[in-house]
């Protein structure tokens, strides 16, 4: 498997642009995607179209290509919107192309917070001078300026920019409860905000910019993706998390998440053993083959149930770790975060 990742490519990208008729781009991407044999998930509305899609390097630069000539995005996307890494159409189990209120699920209407309000876009070289100037006065403890990534938590747990808050949130949609939580936290400070690709951004940076109380607000273009083509050894540390079935990807050697039971330096995730646990849990090959595979005692205990029973019913699974974690964190300013920034 690990060979085979190499073959082709997964790409990400997303275009924020106006779409009148949102079905008939939707059945044009599906048909595309269908013709060009790739798989992934692309969310299509009439704010734009995001997606994420794997197959073979033909196929994925005939996609670009097209996608370039396609009327709607021809003077928006540009090449260097795409990101790619290597992977294939094995990366997703398969094809889903919908048309939704958002092309990234924030939960807020893009009536009301619009893509058109973001934050001031750094390249991935501004960005890095930004990121070195802000650890090197955190140092000092004279910082204005907070680094936020605004991904969630079992994403920045594998991997983050040193010195960053990083909200213990489960989805994105909760990303505007933190922020209104959190809104003494912003006051007056000047925030760096990144997230995979930058879609994230988009709408978060236009949502922080709405409560006015920050000085400014800017935003990593074209996100980590970007960033670590430009900086694979810069100031992100660890791997990347993705949304398909490779978990992360990897630019620099370091490991700094641990295994759930051990603590042993572990970055690499799998599914939660109980059956409709969709929780990601990280434990290494030797807690792993003790059996140790389920996110927390609760889904240990109710897998062993389940397997004993015949199971016929399907839960939507809450576990203890569901339980455990508020929806909405609060932060307890600032000691915290100068600690992280060391």
């Amino acid at each position: 498997h690990a060979m085979d990742s190499k073959v082709g490519e997964v790409l990400l990208y997303y275009c924020y642009c106006e779409v009148k008729d949102p079905e008939r781009l939707c059945a044009w991407q599906k048909a595309l995607c269908q013709h060009l044999h790739l798989t992934g998930k692309v969310r299509v509305a009439s704010e734009g179209i995001n997606g994420t899609v794997g197959g073979s390097k033909v196929a994925i630069n005939l996609y670009i290509e097209v996608m370039l000539s396609q009327p709607l995005f021809k003077d928006i996307l540009c090449q260097e919107d795409f990101k790619s890494s290597a992977g294939g159409s094995h990366c997703f189990p398969d094809l889903r192309v919908g048309v939704f209120r958002e092309i990234v699920p924030m939960g807020i209407d893009p009536k009301i917070v619009s893509y058109k309000e973001t934050g001031i876009h750094l390249s991935p070289q501004e960005f890095h001078r930004e990121v070195e100037q802000y650890l090197s006065q955190a140092n000092q403890g004279q910082s204005n300026t907070i680094l936020l990534d605004c991904r969630n938590f079992y994403e920045s747990k594998i991997g983050h920019f040193q010195g960053c808050l990083a909200p213990d949130i489960r989805k994105f949609s909760y990303f505007p409860s933190y922020v209104d939580e959190n809104l003494e936290l912003f006051k007056d400070k000047r925030v760096l905000m990144y997230c995979t690709g930058g879609i994230r951004c988009e709408r978060g940076s236009a949502y922080l910019r709405s409560k006015a109380v920050c000085r400014e607000v800017y935003q990593l273009k074209g996100g980590i993706h970007k960033y670590l083509e430009e900086f694979p050894d810069g100031f992100y540390r660890g791997k990347l998390f993705v949304f398909d079935d490779r978990y992360a990807i990897c630019s620099n050697e370091d490991i700094i998440s641990a295994c759930r039971y051990c603590g042993t330096l572990w970055d690499q995730y799998k599914l939660c053993s109980s059956q409709h646990c969709r929780q990601l849990v990280l434990t290494c090959p030797s807690c792993h083959n003790k059996g140790l595979t389920a996110c927390c005692p609760v889904c240990q205990e109710k897998e062993l149930k389940v397997t004993s029973r015949a199971s016929g019913q399907t839960l939507k699974e809450e576990c203890e770790c569901t339980r455990r974690r508020p929806r909405v964190p609060i932060e307890y300013v600032s000691q915290r975060m100068l600690d992280a920034g060391k």
